[in-house]
């Protein structure tokens, strides 16, 4: 949790992706993800959180479905979305999010 709070309230951009290995969908975003990570490289930060694994955290963080990804700046929540999302949206949308 410590080093949760550290990473996103640093001056990186952080996506968590919120998933599990069951998950259909979540396997469906993730070469999503990893297509985002590779056209924004240092400038975003993505980190994958199985919610199985981290029950306690993921309804702490009010996760009700999976996969949800959340993007946090400078340590605020900035934008949350459930379900497989396209990749040109979302890269869309980071890219607002970069240099401010």
């Amino acid at each position: 949790m410590v080093k949760f709070l550290e990473l996103v309230n640093s001056n990186e951009l952080v996506l968590v992706d919120f998933h599990a290995e069951w998950c259909g969908p979540c396997k469906t975003l993730a070469p999503i993800l990893k297509s985002v990570k590779n056209e924004f490289g240092s400038q975003l930060k993505i980190v994958k959180i199985d919610i199985d694994r981290n029950q306690g955290f993921s309804t702490k963080m009010k996760v009700k479905g999976v996969p949800t990804l959340v993007l946090f700046q400078k340590g605020k929540q900035v934008w949350r979305e459930s379900g497989v999302i396209p990749k040109n949206q979302l890269s869309s949308l980071i890219a607002n999010y970069i240099g401010k």
